[in-house]
């Protein structure tokens, strides 16, 4: 990794040097070839330090300030492996999601499957209040919407759970 030190209104020494190499070799261990930049520098009473890394067309950068120096750089560098750890793990995720899982292989010969029903699941619908679908629907995390047999109606009815996290949608049939 190529380091860049630069010190503004502060003098930068051979110890605080070895210190920020040393703190850098954590985050040399995710890129093969990186550079990095490091301002140092005084405000008032805060010591503050900026690390800019950059890497295959990556940037991650962070800043923090604090009374100590030394205590300001461990900040950056624990801020900078998490957003390195995020963007490997989006990068993963992206890659995986990427391979072929709607596809049917016949004879050598690769089909895509669309507009076709390739899941059910059966349950059982039961009557109840949409009060207590509210509630049904919120033991299963996982699930977006509940169909059920409404009370007071007698018609089929879908609880849903709406972007916000919070809320719910009802959706009644008008005949």
């Amino acid at each position: 990794m190529k380091i860049k030190i630069i010190g503004k209104e502060l003098t930068i020494t051979e110890a605080l040097n070895d210190y920020v190499e040393k703190k850098l070799d954590r985050i040399d261990k995710y890129f093969e070839d990186a550079e990095a930049d490091v301002t140092l520098r005084t405000e008032k009473n805060e010591q503050i330090a900026e690390i800019c890394v950059i890497s295959n067309g990556q940037r991650f950068r962070a800043v923090t300030e604090d009374k100590d120096l030394y205590a300001s750089i461990d900040k950056d560098i624990d801020i900078l492996e998490g957003q390195i750890r995020k963007a490997k793990t989006k990068k993963e995720k992206m890659m995986r999601e990427g391979t072929l899982k709607n596809v049917e292989v016949i004879s050598d010969k690769i089909l895509e499957i669309s507009n076709e029903i390739i899941k059910t699941e059966y349950y059982e619908i039961k009557p109840i209040s949409p009060e207590d679908a509210v509630l049904k629907l919120q033991e299963k995390p996982t699930h977006n919407f509940l169909t059920f047999i409404n009370v007071e109606t007698g018609k089929v009815n879908v609880i849903h759970k709406l972007k916000d996290g919070k809320n719910f949608g009802l959706i009644e049939p008008e005949a």
